[in-house]
């Protein structure tokens, strides 16, 4: 198991056997699909406009944030993420930061997504239905790396200028 400091990208590299041989089942999937055969992972990625599944993991982590932080589940049984009070940066349903001594705090869900929930902009936080945050979510994430380069790490706070509604 690797251990990193929190918070640099910490969920990428927690376990990374387990996410290597989870990818590794989605490469030889892709590979069934005789035309793209021959071409490099990404490029079949690319070709299938299918995401890596560490992209897909951190778009499911963020629609679940804004499901609790939008009271779509019931209180008494979803998790409490604690806001953040100061509202100088960030969105404004921004989450509060903690440290953790401990492994299996420290990779856990409310632990990962804090920064990178914090990091999107209210125009995209800030919305009234789930269907309306996914399409902004994904227009704002849309020039990642990591969308078909598992190797890549999610870049923070996305390019803000060019994002157009």
């Amino acid at each position: 198991m690797l251990t990193v400091e929190y918070p640099n990208s910490v969920w990428s590299l927690y376990k990374k056997g387990d996410i290597e041989a989870i990818e590794k089942v989605q490469k030889r999937a892709t590979k069934l699909v005789i035309s793209l055969k021959k071409l490099p992972y990404k490029e079949r990625l690319l070709q299938l406009n299918l995401h890596t599944l560490k992209y897909r993991r951190l778009r499911g982590d963020m629609i679940e944030v804004y499901k609790i932080t939008h009271d779509m589940y019931d209180r008494s049984v979803a998790i409490e993420l604690p806001r953040n009070v100061s509202s100088t940066r960030g969105n404004k349903y921004k989450l509060q930061n903690h440290s953790f001594h401990y492994n299996f705090r420290k990779f856990s869900f409310a632990a990962r997504i804090v920064n990178v929930w914090n990091s999107l902009p209210d125009h995209v936080v800030d919305v009234n239905s789930l269907k309306q945050f996914e399409t902004r979510l994904d227009k704002f994430r849309g020039n990642q790396d990591v969308m078909f380069d598992w190797t890549a790490e999610i870049t923070g706070t996305g390019d803000r200028s060019e994002f157009k509604l």
